[in-house]
């Protein structure tokens, strides 16, 4: 289960605006590959949408089936907001639920079927 949390407006790449929900899962431990230290983690990540600011703001503090997993990546530069430390990544977080992977993979390219 995750709750969105928030929403934001962003442009694609053609200038073009359109808002994501900021979901985030539930409270993980973790390991620091630093210090090897245990401590406690959210996992967030942000979700493409078709809505309408207004329904976006309603939407926060309500629970949606799925998860939030870690997706590995092409490395990348991020810069911490808080800290203004850049930090080399190689993963993103993504939202995923049971039925968007069942329907997945019982998905047909249309490509394949001609």
């Amino acid at each position: 289960m995750v709750r969105v949390i928030d929403f934001e407006a962003r442009k694609n790449d053609l200038g073009e605006s359109f808002n994501v929900l900021i979901v985030q899962g539930g409270v993980m431990p973790v390991i620091s590959k630093e210090t090897g230290k245990f401590y406690m983690t959210i996992k967030k990540a942000s979700v493409p949408c078709t809505l309408d600011s207004q329904t976006c703001q309603e939407l926060i503090g309500s629970n949606l089936e799925g998860t939030v997993i870690r997706v590995e990546t092409e490395p990348y530069s991020y810069t911490i907001e808080e800290t203004g430390e850049t930090v080399q990544l190689d993963y993103r977080h993504e939202y995923v639920n049971e039925a968007m992977l069942v329907e997945k993979k019982h998905m047909v390219n249309s490509a394949d079927v001609m």
